[in-house]
């Protein structure tokens, strides 16, 4: 799990978007660059995540495990990430016009 991108289902950060940096037995340790850095992650309960497959960077996880990841990178990753999931939402929106138009 660790690199991959998961969203918090519960608790005062519900819906926002970390990059997972360690992996315990029941636990999962979030950073995202900004307010969680690397140095200082959050832990958070398994249950209380939801793994995003798409828009992880196949390097990330080794980087994370050799220490090479900074939060500048964490950023620039969640930040694409974002973007492509505003850019998805406003095809849509498109796309829902254009089904009431016709």
């Amino acid at each position: 799990m660790t690199g991959m991108l998961a969203s918090s289902k519960a608790g005062h950060d519900k819906n926002c978007v970390y990059v997972i940096i360690k992996e315990e037995t029941e636990y999962v340790y979030l950073t995202d660059g900004r307010l969680r850095t690397i140095e200082k992650p959050k832990k958070k309960n398994k249950k209380h995540i939801q793994i995003i497959k798409k828009g992880t960077d196949p390097g990330l996880a080794e980087r994370i495990r050799t220490g090479q990841a900074d939060d500048a990178q964490i950023r620039k990753i969640l930040k694409q990430y974002r973007s492509d999931v505003d850019d998805q939402e406003r095809k849509q929106e498109v796309t829902d016009v254009k089904s009431r138009c016709d």
